[in-house]
C-alpha cells in the first residue's frame, strides 16, 4: 500500500444545498488518498476597534449559523471527519489559511446557488480560492447526480506545458490509488482560432496536419510517462471549453493553472475559468508547477 498523502482534504460548507456536494466529493478524495477529512465552516471574525468594528451580536449570529452548517454536514454520509468553525475575514481566506496551516492535499467546495442542475458554477468563495490556493481546489457540480468513484475513470485536460504536466502528475497519483484508468484529452480549437493569421487554405491544412501530429505525439509521451496506470488519450477538435465541459464519463476532471504567476499557487486561466461555470463533472484545478 502506498503511503498516505501529506495533509488532509478540507471541505468548505456553508449550510447551502451545495455543501452536500462538497462533502461527497471531499469524502471520496479523502478516502481515496487515505488522508484525514476536515469539514470547516467560516464565520466573520471581529474587526479591530475602529470604523470597521462589527456588531458583536451579528458576529454571534454568524457563528451560530456556521455551527448549524457543521451540524448539517455531520448528518451527511461521509468518512470520519474533524469539524471546525473558523473565524476569518472571508470564507475563502479562512479556508486558505487552514489549508496552509495543515498542509492540505485538496480543498473541496460546492457550486454557487445559481448553478444549473448537474453543472459546476464557481461562486465567490471558489473564485477567491482559485486565485492563489496553495493546494488543488475541487468544485463539485450542483446536485452531483453520479458520485465520484462510480464511473471508474479520471480525466485530465492535457496540454504539453509544465502546468499541464503538473495536472497530469496530480491526477496520476489519485488514479494509482483508485486502480482506474486516466483519460487524457487535448482539444484543438477549430477554424480561425487554430491557424496563424493570413494563412491560405493549403498552408492552413498543412499547419493543422502538423499541429495534430505534434499534439498526438505529446499525448503519447504523456501516456507513457505514467507507469503502472492504464492511460487512454484522445485528441479532439472543436470549442475547447464546450468539449471539456460536456465530458460526463469521468469521476473528476483535472486541469492546470494558467501559465504565468507565482509558482505553487492555483491561478485560473481563460479555459479553466470558463470551464468552472459549466462542467458536468467535478473540476480540480492544480497549482502552478514550480
Amino acid at each position: 500500500m502506498t503511503a498516505p498523502a501529506v495533509g488532509p482534504v478540507i471541505v468548505g460548507v456553508d449550510g447551502s444545498p451545495s455543501s452536500a456536494d462538497a462533502v461527497t466529493l471531499g469524502g471520496w478524495a479523502a478516502t481515496t488518498l487515505e488522508t484525514p477529512l476536515v469539514v470547516a465552516a467560516v464565520h466573520p471574525a471581529p474587526s479591530a476597534i475602529g470604523s470597521g468594528r462589527v456588531d458583536a451580536e451579528w458576529i454571534s449570529d454568524r457563528r451560530a449559523a456556521a455551527e448549524r452548517a457543521l451540524d448539517d454536514a455531520r448528518a451527511l454520509p461521509s468518512p470520519a471527519a474533524e469539524y471546525r468553525v473558523i473565524a476569518s475575514s472571508s470564507a475563502a481566506h479562512g479556508l486558505h489559511d487552514l489549508a496552509e496551516e495543515l498542509g492540505a492535499a485538496l480543498i473541496a467546495v460546492g457550486s454557487a446557488a445559481a448553478a444549473p442542475s448537474s453543472r459546476t458554477f464557481a461562486g465567490s468563495t471558489a473564485e477567491r480560492l482559485l486565485a492563489g490556493s496553495v493546494c488543488p481546489v475541487a468544485v463539485a457540480p450542483a446536485g452531483m447526480p453520479t458520485p465520484p468513484g462510480a464511473l471508474g475513470r479520471i480525466g485530465v485536460a492535457y496540454v504539453d506545458t509544465p502546468d499541464g504536466r503538473a495536472a497530469l502528475a496530480t491526477a496520476a497519483r489519485l488514479a494509482a490509488r483508485t486502480g482506474t484508468p486516466l483519460r487524457l484529452v487535448t482539444v484543438v480549437a477549430h477554424g480561425d482560432a487554430a491557424r496563424p493569421f493570413l494563412l491560405g487554405s493549403d498552408a492552413e491544412r498543412a499547419f493543422l496536419d502538423t499541429a495534430r501530429e505534434s499534439y498526438e505525439e505529446a499525448l503519447q509521451r504523456a501516456a507513457e510517462s505514467v507507469p503502472g496506470t492504464p492511460v487512454e488519450w484522445e485528441l479532439r477538435s472543436g470549442d475547447v471549453v464546450e468539449s471539456l465541459a460536456e465530458m460526463d464519463d469521468v469521476d473528476v476532471l483535472f486541469c492546470g493553472s494558467r501559465g504565468y504567476g507565482p509558482a505553487r499557487r492555483v491561478l485560473l486561466g481563460g479555459v479553466s475559468a470558463r470551464l468552472l461555470h459549466r462542467a458536468r463533472r467535478p473540476v480540480v484545478v492544480v497549482p502552478r508547477a514550480a
